[in-house]
């Protein structure tokens, strides 16, 4: 069942959004080589408690951690562990924050300088997909209008892999609510957005083929080929003109352009 949000429920949502961002820029400012994924979990929990919320994520279906990090071919859902982080590493975070009733979402891709220009190319080619999405979330528009946007732009155009099994999602008072949003589909195809739906719009594409498998930790998705995997996720409300997007990527950016261990100049 699809659940409109009112406009108070919506800048309740804009709040917990926001502070994912916030958590987001504080990785954003420690990620080096020689940091761990554990301490930048730790970093982000600690982060999300001072601040008087809770991570979305952990205990959720049983997950264990406050943040998925996913690193190099893992495409989502990573575990955090003790393994030291190096120099041209692709470390996508994706957090989570429940505040006020209402959960955050948001997702960001990093690459640990120095790094190849293929790997720089496929995160300007995920991110630009995300607002592209994001750009189709007008009221009289159907969820596979935002889907094709991103499977146009990141296989049909550059020839990456559109990972068919994750899927972008509504958000509420559940972290995951109706409708689901995959990151492929045919225009004027599945549910209608109503004014007032949020969605988490989230491209998750592969340098290399589509197919993907479960890490014996049963939770860490990787790409079949062992190439590497892109993520960016933005939380965005349904309007009538144009959508509004909830979360900013405008710290981590800023962030991420001063971190002198970080290749942002893909953008």
């Amino acid at each position: 069942m699809i659940v409109v949000k009112t406009p108070a429920e919506v800048e309740l949502m804009r709040e917990s959004a926001l502070m994912v961002g916030r958590v987001l820029t504080e990785v954003a400012r420690f990620l080096k080589p020689g940091v761990t994924t554990q301490q930048l979990n730790d970093l982000a929990e600690k982060y999300i408690l001072d601040n008087g919320a809770v991570p979305s994520f952990k205990n959720l279906y049983g997950y264990p951690f406050a943040t998925c990090i996913s690193v190099n071919d893992a495409v989502v859902h990573g575990f955090p562990n003790h393994q030291l982080l190096k120099e041209g590493d692709v470390i996508s975070v994706d957090v989570g924050v429940l505040k006020n009733g209402f959960h955050g979402d948001s997702a960001y891709t990093f690459v640990l300088a120095p790094s190849k220009g293929e790997v720089l190319k496929l995160l300007k080619v995920t991110k630009e997909s995300l607002y592209l999405g994001l750009g189709k979330a007008v009221v009289g528009n159907r969820v596979g209008d935002i889907s094709n946007a991103v499977f146009e732009h990141t296989e049909k155009k550059h020839g990456y892999g559109v990972v068919r099994d994750l899927v972008g999602h509504g958000l509420g008072r559940r972290l995951h609510e109706d409708p689901q949003v995959p990151n492929f589909g045919r225009k004027g195809t599945g549910p209608m957005l109503p004014d007032g739906l949020v969605l988490a719009i989230e491209p998750m594409i592969n340098m290399g083929k589509k197919d993907v498998y479960h890490d014996k930790d049963g939770w860490t998705i990787r790409t079949r080929d062992g190439l590497p995997s892109a993520h960016f996720e933005h939380n965005v409300c349904v309007r009538r003109n144009r959508p509004d997007i909830l979360s900013s990527f405008e710290g981590i950016e800023a962030a991420e352009k001063s971190n002198p261990y970080l290749d942002s100049s893909y953008y």
